[in-house]
């Protein structure tokens, strides 16, 4: 289990509010479209070449496995709140989005080394498995990562043919494409300046949100909902509203996943408490500890930051100096200056019904995640 499955947890517990119930939902909805869609491509795949079922049936099975779904569902759900109501225009759009989501997940696993996802094999272990017990010559890992790159692959080009099935009126076509192509382009230029933020000497501040705007930040919240306001046809002054709602809540959510990879209970999130900074990962969090202390304690928390060995008493001295200098408290502070900023661009959008509530729920559903 990983952070992501701890929030679905979460949203799942929170049923009982109209956001739980909203996105209960459109979840089931989505689940039902998609798998159907997903599945007619596998049987029409399978009739023209048959081994390629492995590939295709896999992908099933990763998209049949739990999700929160939330990406989709602010696409959804940011479509209604601005008056759109053709399930023909949206449903197609909040489906490529979970499938671009399918297709990161599955080369992140490959990237950060990750055994599970959504706790099942992941998908590169899952074909090194294969190989190993058919007995193919060659590295069995090999073969499980190079199919797991080309599963990502598969996934990705089925959300650019279901984008691109959309019934969206001509007069937002080309907005709503740059969007979303634009989504696609930023999420991965994000991952490479994370993934290299560690070895470009001393990254201040404005730099390494820079980087958490263009890994997540955007692709989480902001583009979703830009997506559905555009189908809508929403106003400018709503989209830009939408716009500013979406850039501080989604760049509020990673700076909450940062604080949680790095002091969340292993219950809660889902994963080793420590594992973000043994995989090196140089977030704001640590950012700010390191300006702040004494040359021996940026030692040790050097020392522990990207070292895969790094032990549990080595992680707890390192939790004990960020929170000794005030890191802890200055990024949770972030967090809900950023909450604020986000509910007050709420506040000025022109937006009603469901979609408003699931927008409102969505930043009390971020509040209530475990710091």
């Amino acid at each position: 289990m990983n952070v992501e499955e701890a929030g679905h947890r979460q949203a799942t517990q929170a049923a009982g509010t109209d956001f739980g119930e909203l996105l209960v939902s459109f979840r089931g909805r989505l689940e039902t479209d998609l798998m159907a869609w997903v599945e007619a491509k596998r049987l029409a795949t399978r009739a023209e070449l048959a081994e390629a079922d492995e590939l295709t049936g896999v992908l099933s099975e990763f998209l049949a496995r739990d999700g929160k779904r939330l990406r989709p569902a602010q696409v959804y759900y940011s479509y209604r709140a601005c008056g759109g109501d053709s399930e023909p225009v949206v449903m197609p759009v909040a489906m490529a989005v979970e499938l671009l989501h399918t297709y990161l997940l599955v080369h992140d696993d490959i990237m950060d080394h990750a055994e599970t996802r959504r706790g099942e094999p992941a998908v590169h272990v899952l074909f090194s498995d294969l190989h190993r017990d058919r007995g193919w010559q060659g590295d069995s890992s090999h073969f499980g990562t190079s199919v797991g790159i080309l599963l990502g692959d598969l996934a990705e080009s089925y959300a650019v043919e279901l984008y691109s099935s959309s019934a969206m009126s001509e007069d937002v076509r080309a907005d709503v494409r740059q969007c979303f192509s634009t989504m696609c382009q930023e999420v991965i230029v994000g991952q490479y300046l994370e993934m290299t933020a560690g070895y470009r000497g001393t990254l201040t501040e404005a730099e390494l949100l820079r980087i958490l705007q263009m890994k997540s930040g955007r692709y989480s919240v902001e583009r979703p909902v830009q997506l559905g306001a555009l189908l809508a046809g929403a106003s400018g002054d709503t989209l830009d509203a939408l716009t500013r709602y979406g850039a501080r809540l989604g760049e509020a959510f990673q700076l909450q996943d940062d604080l949680l990879g790095m002091f969340g209970d292993v219950e809660t999130v889902g994963k080793p408490v420590g594992e973000d900074l043994a995989e090196g990962k140089y977030t704001i969090l640590i950012h700010s500890a390191l300006a702040k202390l004494s040359p021996a304690g940026r030692t040790i928390v050097e020392r522990a930051l990207g070292n895969a060995g790094v032990r549990e008493d080595e992680v707890r001295e390192v939790q004990r100096l960020i929170e000794s200098v005030g890191a802890r408290q200055q990024v949770v502070e972030m967090i809900d200056t950023r909450l604020q900023a986000a509910e007050e661009a709420l506040d000025e959008a022109d937006v009603t019904g469901p979609g408003a509530d699931f927008l409102q729920g969505l930043m009390d559903y971020l509040r209530g995640r475990e710091r």
